[in-house]
């Protein structure tokens, strides 16, 4: 290869990251947008999965790197949002390296520019979520397994690394990838092999160890994921579901798949340019990339507000992706200008969908969802000091609980309902931007509390709020519009209502002594 292609590549790959890194960057969120953002902003001050900061399984080596770039830039929100906007920038790095490995130069173009204008990549590098940097993640190990598979054996010590390092940002990944790694390995020496496999166990000790004394032991740790196993995903599986429920989440991948790639969904009728039988092999290694995960999120657990779980696909779906829009390229009829011409439209579809499309991942609801939170913020002290007004909020990704409780940190704020966890009725509880369990309602010194507004407009939120006033003497609700919102108020003696599993606490120092036991705890890495 001569210095003219590489440095040609180089310029590539540098222009595709450039763009992305711009593109992400001058959309960014302001706010932590969503519930789990917020859970990983409260870990980079304290770490504790036991009252989800973050939610288990914990997330460890992703707060890590979010409380280094918090050093820089003194904003948990913009620190974990420069995370996702870098890796987005290694994904697309990756991307072109693989596809120009499988399919040459204007296939790497064509995948690197798909994830470019990806409305849903798009959108996740610009919030405070994990997924994009499980994107990276598995770009790099599809190159790496890859090379394995070509023969480079030197590249298993590197992969085992990476892959321990990934399973410490999401564990999940080590479910996902794992299989990939172990298939690479399938021809490999023994030795090397084995080694290979030690190195993964000694990476993944590395973080695993340091993550259960900062959780307070094994029973703690554990205990937590247990809880939350118990509470969301478990309750839908193909095991204790209709059949019905895993072809409605196989549905859902395929919308998935659409505000993914947009108008480049269309790229495969290009496929019937490249039948070459000599890609069977990558067709086999892409299965393997991508069977697992998609087994997973049809037959155990996905929901729409999830959707950047597929993330983890997108990087052998652009490569192939880019094949074939490079082969529709190459050979379809027409002229130059008018191809141009539709790559072009292509590009303005998926940036529409980006900015407008009327879902939970668009530009148009993480503004939406910044303006109602700022709204929320200046209307809430109007109703009550944070020494006789109490917030309850709602276990909700948007507007919920964790929002409420960060962004009006004097107040102490309580999750409706309460959470069943191992060790019993529980209700999660916020004030200072601290997280603590409550197992009695602190009433003592509060005359009222408030029910923090869930997004608007929507019926579906409107009826589950007015089922909880319903809970409440209509005599004692009270109602205000508040910079557009709808807040009701009720006297506290009514909170024993909403949480009828739960005492309340006669003297103020009872839960004063909680706090302070929770606060005061040592603060682990």
């Amino acid at each position: 290869m001569t210095g003219d292609v590489i440095s040609r590549e180089k310029l590539d790959a540098g222009l595709l990251a450039a763009c992305v890194g711009v593109s992400r960057i001058a959309f960014r969120s302001h706010d932590l947008y969503d519930l789990d953002s917020v859970n990983f902003a409260l870990a980079i001050g304290r770490f504790d999965p036991r009252v989800h900061q973050p939610h288990p399984p914990g997330y460890f080596l992703y707060i890590c790197l979010g409380r280094l770039l918090n050093l820089v830039v003194h904003d948990p929100n913009l620190a974990l949002v420069l995370l996702s906007a870098l890796a987005s920038m290694a994904t697309v790095v990756f991307i072109y390296q693989l596809a120009l490995e499988w399919f040459g130069r204007p296939a790497a173009i064509f995948a690197g520019f798909i994830f470019l204008t990806s409305p849903l990549a798009w959108f996740h590098g610009t919030v405070a979520l994990t997924y994009s940097v499980e994107a990276a993640a598995s770009a790099l190990l599809g190159l790496l397994c890859w090379r394995i598979e070509r023969g480079k054996w030197q590249s298993i010590l590197p992969t085992a690394v990476v892959l321990g390092i990934t399973a410490g940002i999401r564990p999940s990944s080590i479910v996902f990838l794992g299989p990939l790694f172990l298939f690479s390995l399938r021809r490999a020496p023994l030795k090397k092999s084995a080694l290979g496999i030690a190195a993964l166990a000694a990476t993944g000790m590395a973080w695993f160890a340091p993550m259960i004394w900062a959780s307070g032991g094994f029973e703690a740790y554990f205990g937590a994921l247990q809880s939350l196993w118990r509470m969301v995903p478990s309750k839908d599986t193909v095991f204790n579901s209709s059949p019905v429920t895993s072809v409605a989440r196989a549905c859902m991948i395929v919308f998935i798949c659409f505000l993914t790639f947009g108008a480049a969904g269309v790229a495969p009728f290009g496929a019937r340019y490249i039948l070459r039988p000599a890609e069977k092999d990558k067709k086999i290694f892409t299965a393997v990339w991508m069977v697992p995960a998609v087994c997973f999120f049809t037959f155990i657990f996905l929901k729409l507000v999830n959707s950047g779980y597929l993330l983890l696909l997108a990087p052998p779906a652009c490569v192939w992706l880019g094949s074939w829009s490079a082969a529709w390229y190459r050979h379809a009829s027409g002229s130059r200008s008018h191809k141009v011409s539709l790559i072009g439209a292509s590009a303005l579809v998926n940036l529409a969908l980006f900015l407008e499309f009327p879902a939970y991942c668009s530009y148009r609801s993480v503004r939406h969802f910044e303006a109602e939170l700022k709204q929320t913020q200046t209307a809430v002290p109007q109703l009550g000091t944070p020494e006789d007004l109490l917030i309850v909020a709602f276990d909700n990704h948007l507007l919920g609980y964790r929002h409420a409780g960060y962004y009006l940190p004097g107040y102490l704020t309580l999750e409706y309902p309460e959470a069943t966890l191992i060790e019993g009725k529980r209700i999660f509880a916020m004030r200072g931007r601290e997280s603590f369990l409550l197992t009695e309602l602190p009433s003592a010194r509060y005359t009222r509390f408030v029910l923090f507004p869930l997004p608007a407009p929507s019926s579906e939120y409107d009826q589950y709020l007015q089922k909880v006033e319903k809970l409440l003497p209509p005599q004692d609700v009270q109602q205000e519009e508040l910079n557009g919102h709808r807040l009701v108020t009720a006297p506290i003696a009514d909170l024993p209502l909403l949480f009828p599993d739960a005492p309340a606490t006669t003297h103020q120092a009872a839960l004063q002594d909680v706090y302070t036991t929770r606060v005061t705890a040592p603060s682990h890495p």
